[in-house]
């Protein structure tokens, strides 16, 4: 007996799939305790899950909500230059974050400059201290919305955070010189323990942005330019997201027709006090996205920092000789910056 082959247009696929979305969206939705509704006036609706980055629960509360509303926008607290994380096994995500080594410096540095390349660095080192600790890499819980929105028949995934690069520059023009001195030391300093309950107490307030909380409390423009600005960036995004949402057309010809839209914001549980806060507020955002120009101290300093390196390399290079001259002037890292040296106008040869 030949089996009986049926195969669908376009449009009766559309229809099915759509179909099937409705069904399981719930009208009732049965959701964590960590979501909080908010609405526009076209009727969307936003569920933002407040996360702990380094949590478990967080990654249950995540997958739960997704398959409880089936979302058509899924919106994380990441950007474009953050997004690898979300295709990365744990494995080598736990690797990455415990190695902070010269390579990624001189990347951070390339990228934000060195001033912001140092203070991410530093972050960094506060991420990676969380991640020793416990074992576990962050962001499962953008990997975790990452895999469920795929399985939502016409469900869009939207990066919501702002340019990372942006962020800490903002940050470092923000901070006098001897701010910048003082909160390094304490980024450095950080030593104590986490336990796994520690994290889940924080499920009120997201761990690593406590510990920043803590660190930058005494610097007040700190605080504004690395959870503020971005409590607004994010509520800007999310309520982009929450436009109409426009039903799949199987040709051009079809009239268009839009809908309510039903979206997951999933960020740290310490930015949805803010976005709640700037939800009805109109906001405009080029603002925040301006990156000021460094001051004459902060280009006064880098000049000083690079040119003091270069003066050890060469006294170096006098005392030990030609073939380590070579070895020296081979590494990376001094390339970099006679190349930074060299675009300045500064010759040393």
């Amino acid at each position: 007996m030949v089996p009986c082959i049926v195969y669908l247009a376009d449009a009766d696929a559309f229809r099915i799939l759509w179909e099937m979305k409705m069904k399981k969206r719930q009208k009732c939705p049965s959701l964590p305790e960590t979501v909080t509704e908010l609405g526009t006036e076209e009727g969307s609706k936003v569920y933002i899950v407040g996360t702990a980055h380094f949590s478990d629960s967080s990654k249950q509360d995540v997958v739960k909500t997704i398959q409880e509303v089936q979302p058509d926008v899924v919106v994380v607290e990441l950007c474009q230059y953050r997004v690898s994380m979300l295709k990365m096994d744990e494995e080598t995500l736990l690797k990455e974050a415990k190695e902070i080594n010269l390579e990624k410096l001189h990347q951070a540095i390339k990228q934000n400059g060195v001033m912001s390349g140092l203070m991410q660095m530093l972050l960094l080192k506060v991420s990676a201290h969380i991640t020793e600790q416990l074992g576990m890499a962050p962001g499962g819980e953008f990997r975790e919305a990452f895999k469920e929105a795929s399985k939502v028949p016409f469900c869009k995934f939207h990066l919501g955070d702002r340019p990372i690069p942006v962020t800490f520059k903002r940050a470092i023009a923000a901070l006098s010189f001897w701010q910048k001195v003082k909160l390094a030391w304490g980024l450095c300093s950080l030593s104590d323990p986490i336990s796994e309950d520690d994290v889940e107490k924080c499920k009120q307030k997201d761990l690593l942005e406590q510990m920043m909380a803590e660190m930058i409390g005494e610097f007040p423009d700190l605080h504004r330019t690395i959870v503020s600005e971005r409590d607004i960036y994010l509520t800007y995004m999310l309520k982009q997201a929450a436009r109409k949402t426009e039903l799949p057309r199987v040709s051009e010809t079809e009239p268009r027709k839009s809908v309510p839209s039903i979206v997951v914001g999933v960020v740290g549980m310490g930015h949805v006090p803010g976005i709640e806060k700037n939800w009805n507020t109109d906001l405009n955002i080029q603002e925040i996205m301006s990156v000021p120009p460094p001051s004459t101290l902060n280009r006064i300093i880098t000049f000083t920092a690079k040119v003091t390196f270069i003066g050890l390399v060469g006294y170096g290079c006098f005392c030990v000789g030609k073939r380590t001259v070579q070895l020296i002037l081979s590494v990376p890292a001094t390339q970099y910056c006679l190349q930074r040296l060299h675009e300045m106008g500064v010759w040393i040869f």
